[in-house]
């Protein structure tokens, strides 16, 4: 749904983004205890992480590093200085009851993503990206957040590298969220700053207003004055943590909101919970003003000055730009390149394949065939870390015809990733190396001779004869022959 299709009921869904990225880092961003992900509760915490007094903080270059990263791929601005803030609030997971982050001095401003929503390219405003460190966690025990018997609070997560991505409130429907999500996802995995596969490494707090359309100047949905915004309550959702929950969430909030505005009732401004296991949102408090969190200056962190990162610090060709590239370089179409381009791991593969194979064949093995079977199993392609050249050898094997691609794709590729057996010993176990012309030969004589039905239909104009004939001939041959060769060696016999 494109932002000019979203007015219902005079309404206009605004909605902006605050997206808590876990930096891939080994230690945390102030003291040297682990990021390593473990099952003991409050294993991985010091002096610094807890809080206790006396203890201070330094930078980890690394999680700095990864913030320039990310600002040179939203082509966001780096200051020549930078400072870090005391966010001053109580939660149970911040031990020291203020939270290290940045206010008005972050290490990345006025950035952009484009994104695709339904076929049509938007720009998404990124206000800021800057540094914090993460709280730690809560396990609510016998229920919800508003239900449980008690909570129990792990410090493990605390301190961990974080880079919160502050979006303009650009959005006009939750389909959109899921799109941007989905695409700044991508970028940060191509970057190797981030882990999807870590859990809570991706978090959404998201602000949700809606504004009657009178309020909007112009025709545009997407023009909204900041006295219109000023003026809508607006909600915060928080615990959203995946591009699904993130839809979900925004689309129970959106029909709240409107719900309640169409029958006269006043949307209060609050922060709500998204409660994933019931499916709805909970109010949680009132929503807090910037004045109630004290911001003021961290005085044993120096500021930081690394504007130079930006033209010293690579970063790899993006999704966006590689799809692209794809599509004209090896006459993909957009769904392929998409496809082979949805993990940087995938795109690295693909042209691997590519630079040996005929692309077309390279794109149909990775994309379909290779990914098929992946998503089936529930299984990323870096679940076959040291084991690609295999798959790189069935491509090998299925271009040279030593084997059909229905038994490469249907046996071999199956077995691999079932049994973890390399292809050659497969295709040697099951006897699927191709049959030479002459058996093929003699198979359809027999396959005709044995089945004079199959052939008088086929004589007779019914062309679906010929299947049966085929299917006669794969059997025969143990289904190493080519079906399609099996048919026009069947059609060139019954017709010469």
């Amino acid at each position: 749904m494109t932002a000019q299709t979203v007015q219902q009921g005079d309404l206009v869904t605004v909605i902006g983004l605050e997206v808590h990225v876990q930096l891939e880092t080994d230690t945390k961003i102030f003291c040297g205890c682990s990021t390593e992900q473990t099952d003991e509760p409050n294993e991985h915490v010091c002096p610094v992480c807890l809080g206790l007094p006396g203890a201070l903080p330094v930078i980890n270059e690394a999680a700095v590093e990864a913030a320039v990263k990310i600002g040179k791929a939203i082509d966001a601005d780096i200051p020549e200085e930078t400072r870090f803030h005391r966010k001053n609030y109580f939660y149970p997971d911040l031990p020291k009851n203020f939270q290290i982050t940045q206010y008005d001095e972050p290490i990345c401003a006025d950035g952009e993503l484009e994104v695709a929503v339904e076929g049509t390219r938007r720009t998404i405003t990124i206000e800021r990206a800057h540094l914090e460190e993460d709280p730690g966690s809560l396990q609510h025990v016998g229920g919800g957040i508003d239900t449980a018997d008690y909570t129990l609070v792990n410090y493990n997560r605390a301190g961990t590298p974080l880079m919160e991505i502050v979006t303009a409130p650009d959005f006009r429907s939750p389909g959109e969220v899921r799109a941007f999500l989905a695409e700044l996802e991508e970028v940060l995995e191509y970057l190797g700053v981030f882990d999807a596969a870590r859990d809570g490494s991706l978090r959404v707090d998201a602000n949700l207003s809606i504004i009657p359309d009178e309020e909007i100047d112009g025709d545009d949905v997407d023009e909204i004055g900041d006295e219109a915004l000023e003026a809508a309550n607006r909600t915060e959702v928080k615990n959203i943590s995946s591009h699904k929950g993130a839809e979900k969430a925004l689309a129970y909030e959106e029909t709240r909101q409107r719900n309640a505005i169409q029958r006269g009732r006043a949307v209060e401004q609050e922060t709500r919970h998204w409660d994933e296991a019931r499916g709805i949102t909970v109010s949680m408090r009132s929503k807090e003003a910037e004045k109630d969190y004290r911001y003021f200056r961290e005085a044993d962190l120096p500021p930081l000055r690394v504007s130079h990162w930006k033209d010293e610090i690579a970063i790899p060709e993006l999704p966006s730009a590689r799809r692209e590239r794809f599509q004209e370089e090896y006459d993909l179409s957009e769904e392929a390149a998409s496809k082979l381009t949805s993990t940087k791991q995938v795109a690295d593969f693909y042209e691997d394949v590519a630079q040996e194979f005929d692309p077309d064949l390279a794109a149909t093995w990775v994309a379909d065939e290779l990914l098929g079977e992946l998503n089936y199993r529930d299984m990323e392609i870096t679940d076959l870390e040291g084991r690609l050249e295999e798959v790189h050898r069935l491509v090998e094997l299925v271009a040279d015809e030593a084997i059909t691609a229905k038994n490469a794709r249907e046996v071999v590729l199956r077995t691999m990733l079932d049994e973890g057996d390399e292809p050659d010993a497969i295709v040697e176990a099951e006897g699927l190396g191709k049959t030479d012309a002459d058996e093929v030969q003699v198979a359809v004589k027999e396959a005709i001779e044995e089945n004079p039905g199959a052939v008088s239909d086929y004589e007779s104009g019914d062309d679906g004869a010929i299947n049966f004939l085929v299917g006669q001939v794969m059997q025969k041959t143990g289904g190493s022959a080519d079906p399609g060769d099996v048919n026009q060696l069947l059609r060139a016999e019954l017709e010469g």
